[in-house]
């Protein structure tokens, strides 16, 4: 056993049995993280992250993908109260079964035909990713968060975006849409080192609309820590509640894509991003603005 996790004090199940659907387990996961060991959290992160794979994954693979040992993943399962790993995947295994009946064993044969440059194997992987990805975020989203970032983008003057890398198209498109739709935006691109100087014009009266997605791009957190910083309503657009941005965002969204070969979709981002524009635009010509 790691020494950093000698002294960490399991669950008990004895006084409180171990939750046995995905949500329960999830908000113990997320209520219990800051207490685990180094390695634990780990799994932790890459549990929530991949839900999937744990439903239907082997230990040492999934170690593997986690970067710890198989023991670590089995003591994950049981410091949350669990028998052992197997128990913990029976949680996920019927999480994906209720919300993807048949999408496993569809996406794994594609997975192997997807060779030999079959491009219709991949436009096809490529395409049920995507549904995937926008069935798995209307059946999990937080409504409550929803309506709350809404609330906060139409209450604000100017609405500033960022985003890079992977994010940068849905960053791109937001500002798109906004400007069309009639709405004051500014996109904060970085362009000549200036994303600093462009922060400094964001007023709290103002809101930023931050979109990161791992591996965390460092622009965007600092972005987003310097305008949470000067009071500005921080409305983020994340993969995990493991994200850093989330710790800087007065609300955030929670949208985790799939993916096919190693590639993700970004089909369930681009309609959360058309939702927030044409629901805030909406808004505010219920209140007159």
């Amino acid at each position: 056993m790691d020494a950093e996790e000698s002294g960490f004090a399991p669950h008990s199940p004895k006084t409180d049995d171990p939750p046995r659907d995905f949500r329960s387990l999830r908000a113990v996961i997320l209520d219990r993280r800051d207490r685990m060991p180094k390695r634990l959290v780990q799994v932790a992160d890459f549990a929530i992250q991949h839900p999937q794979e744990i439903a239907f994954g082997r230990v040492a693979e999934l170690a593997r993908q986690a970067r710890v040992q198989p023991s670590t993943m089995i003591r994950f399962a049981q410091a949350l109260g669990y028998s052992g790993f197997s128990d913990l995947q029976l949680v996920f295994q019927s999480h994906a079964r209720d919300r993807w009946p048949d999408y496993n064993a569809r996406l794994e044969a594609l997975h192997d035909g997807a060779h030999g440059g079959d491009v219709m194997g991949l436009l096809d992987g490529l395409v049920e990713a995507s549904c995937a990805s926008t069935r798995d975020f209307r059946q999990g989203v937080d409504v409550q968060a929803l309506e709350q970032a809404v609330a906060r983008l139409a209450a604000a003057n100017t609405i500033y975006i960022v985003g890079v890398r992977r994010a940068f198209p849905v960053a791109v498109y937001l500002a798109y849409a906004l400007q069309k739709l009639g709405a004051r935006c500014d996109l904060v691109d970085q362009l000549g080192g200036l994303g600093a100087r462009q922060v400094d014009l964001i007023r709290a009266d103002d809101a930023l609309l931050a979109i990161s997605f791992t591996p965390y791009a460092g622009e965007t957190l600092a972005t987003v820590r310097a305008a949470f910083e000067r009071g500005v309503p921080v409305v983020g657009i994340t993969d995990s509640p493991f994200s850093p941005l989330v710790q800087s965002a007065h609300v955030w969204l929670e949208v985790a894509e799939a993916d096919y070969a190693g590639f993700r979709s970004l089909a369930a981002t681009f309609a959360l991003a058309t939702t927030l524009a044409v629901a805030l635009v909406s808004r505010r010509a219920e209140n007159g603005a």
